[in-house]
């Protein structure tokens, strides 16, 4: 009876170490995809507690993004499949590669304000 169940949680941890591969590969291709369309990219991992972790993307043309992982193993192994350079903070060199523009500038500070709603949206 123990080896029966021995074997069956081996099963269990088995299909759950591949879910987790197949979820990192999914994203490494979505950071992959961005990366490749800003000219590379660098990213920080941002944990985002019971969600999981966030993936911020920095392009090497200002762009940026993220991906949310369900755990912070499955976003280092992400990260590290897409051969993404990560910085441990999102400070400094990495922050000042990013360009904002309008649309940001208002979500960030003048929609709290009382600011103009977002131009691109048809508002």
């Amino acid at each position: 009876m123990a080896d029966t169940k021995q074997a069956e949680d081996q099963a269990a941890d088995t299909r759950q170490a591949a879910r987790a591969e197949r979820t990192a590969a999914r994203l490494a291709k979505r950071i992959t995809t961005f990366s490749k369309k800003h000219g590379g990219a660098e990213g920080q991992l941002a944990y985002i507690g019971q969600t999981g972790t966030r993936i911020v993307l920095v392009g090497e043309d200002g762009g940026w993004g993220d991906v949310v992982a369900p755990t912070h193993t499955i976003a280092r192994s992400a990260a590290e499949k897409a051969g993404l350079t990560l910085h441990d903070t999102f400070d400094g060199d990495l922050a000042a590669k990013v360009v904002t523009g309008p649309y940001e500038w208002t979500r960030m500070a003048g929609i709290q304000i009382g600011g103009p709603a977002n131009p691109t949206a048809g508002n």
